[in-house]
């Protein structure tokens, strides 16, 4: 029951939002090539976008079925270091917003978890990608597949692994741009602070400014 419960509640909701956000993201960068694409009133360029996220996850899930060491080993650390690089971006514009709003004595809400959030994530990402351990390591992993393949009298056997090292390659090449792209905001991030805190930068804020109605203009509208 609990594993039931932890496909619907947690990784099918997952997939979905992903999925969802995904589309948008996709259809807003597709819309600089060909502007029909980014549409999203476009029921053909939805499909589309839709099409291309869900083939991109569902390749790894296949990956990770087909997988005679076990899916778990290849996709559960993608998905664990995206889901906590996600958390990474959210600080990052939660301490923007405390900047902009003025209340810098509270940034030590979002600034000590982002700290603690990239010392973490970064140096296990880091470890998962060039570890010198084949159980733990992308890279070595894959390169203990090869060694092993080519030690094989089996030809099968050997294309099979041969295989699944350059899956572990391209999971490696994975990790490693995810890391790339979030260190890139957090740097951009911080840029930005620097500049909003010195004030060479104005602070533009795009929030409707609160507006108090009674109950009975509430309930009217």
């Amino acid at each position: 029951h609990f594993a039931i419960m932890f496909e619907a509640l947690f990784i099918l909701t997952t997939i979905d939002a992903g999925t969802r956000v995904g589309r948008f993201l996709l259809q807003d960068l597709l819309g600089n090539v060909w502007r029909p694409l980014g549409n999203t009133r476009s029921w053909s360029a939805n499909f589309l976008a839709s099409v291309v996220l869900v083939a991109a996850w569902g390749w790894f899930l296949y990956q990770g079925v087909i997988d005679p060491l076990g899916g778990i080993n290849s996709l559960w650390p993608l998905f664990g270091l995206a889901n906590q690089l996600l958390s990474v971006i959210a600080l990052c514009l939660g301490t923007t917003l405390l900047i902009k709003m003025r209340k810098t004595k509270y940034l030590f809400v979002t600034l000590v978890p982002l700290c603690f959030m990239c010392a973490v994530t970064f140096s296990a990402g880091y470890l998962k990608i060039f570890s010198v351990d084949p159980k733990l390591g992308f890279l070595s992993g894959a390169q203990s597949l090869t060694e092993q393949a080519g030690a094989l009298a089996d030809p099968h056997k050997a294309a099979e692994l041969i295989r699944q090292a350059s899956v572990w390659r391209f999971d490696a090449l994975m990790a490693a741009s995810f890391l790339l792209l979030v260190l890139l905001i957090v740097l951009g991030s911080a840029i930005q602070w620097w500049q909003l805190v010195r004030g060479t930068k104005p602070v533009v804020l795009r929030e409707s400014e609160f507006v108090q109605i009674s109950q009975l203009e509430a309930a009217r509208s």
